[in-house]
């Protein structure tokens, strides 16, 4: 097994479009920082309307690297899972492309290895990629604009709620939320992994990949009774963002934060546990679906 995960990493590695997301992800994270290097006090005013007069701070001093990167993880872990997909969707539709792929199954390895193997190859593939945002958007973040502690902006339905995390209760949070990301970004990994099972080219699964992201995330964002009652908690899109909870401090009766707390555990293990029950799934579909599938090219 560790001998296959070699190859198929070097395979992923030869492929131009593994660097394209890395770069990708610099590009949009150079643009942040330089718009907020040039000009954050604009968006730091934009944000502080809906602020009681009695909140009171150095706006300057509030864009510091930790500040940075949650804004950039709110903008760019939407985009991230097209990234995914480009990789994650050329894994079995890769090789029925070039004609590989009868070969590959002749080998004395099961179905099961191959798709065990592929889909640990692409949640690699992720975890790098997440490393890469980690660097970019909260190493060289801090480099740029230091550290202080951090504002969470937040919206509560029709109120905006502005939480103050301090310096020394931040680091642990990123790890945290980073780590959720990765399982979150591995349920796309599996089922553009799933849906190259289909194709005969890569096109066709990143698209239908990118399409259902796009379509679920939209059913996610209704407000609506019947669907948040009997559709929403069986989307993968519901759980994406569960990172954030990780920034959702806990309070005192008085309104008083409590360092090292979270306002919702609860809620971040459930949304964990679900995205792993989505995981598990579309893996074990993918294994018998590969079983059964009549390998012509």
């Amino acid at each position: 097994m560790w001998r296959l995960l070699q190859i198929e990493l070097f395979k992923i590695s030869r492929r131009p479009r593994t660097y394209i997301a890395f770069i990708a992800i610099a590009a949009i994270v150079s643009i942040f920082q330089f718009a907020f290097k040039a000009d954050g006090q604009s968006y730091m005013d934009l944000m502080m309307q809906s602020a009681k007069d009695e909140f009171t701070f150095d706006r300057i001093q509030a864009i510091n690297g930790y500040f940075m990167c949650y804004i950039i993880l709110n903008t760019l872990l939407i985009q991230v899972p097209i990234l995914v997909a480009l990789i994650a969707a050329d894994s079995i539709s890769g090789e029925a492309n070039m004609g590989t792929l009868r070969l590959l199954v002749s080998k004395p390895i099961s179905r099961t290895q191959i798709i065990l193997v592929k889909f640990a190859a692409a949640t690699i593939f992720t975890i790098f990629l997440l490393l890469w945002m980690a660097i970019t958007a909260l190493l060289l973040s801090i480099v740029i604009f230091g550290t202080g502690d951090m504002l969470v902006f937040r919206t509560k339905g029709e109120n905006s709620q502005i939480m103050l995390i301090t310096k020394d209760d931040v680091m642990w949070r990123y790890y945290a939320a980073f780590a959720y990301a990765t399982v979150a970004l591995t349920v796309i990994a599996a089922l553009s992994l799933f849906l190259s099972i289909f194709a005969e080219n890569s096109i066709g699964p990143i698209i239908a990949t990118v399409c259902i992201v796009i379509v679920c995330t939209i059913i996610s964002n209704i407000n609506v009774p019947i669907i948040d009652r009997n559709v929403k908690p069986f989307l993968f899109t519901s759980y994406l963002v569960g990172w954030k909870g990780f920034f959702y401090i806990g309070t005192n009766a008085d309104g008083s934060t409590i360092k090292g707390s979270l306002e919702n555990w609860p809620a971040i293990r459930k949304s964990l546990m679900i995205l792993l029950a989505h995981i598990a799934v579309i893996i074990t579909a993918s294994v018998i679906v590969f079983k059964r599938k009549d390998i012509l090219s």
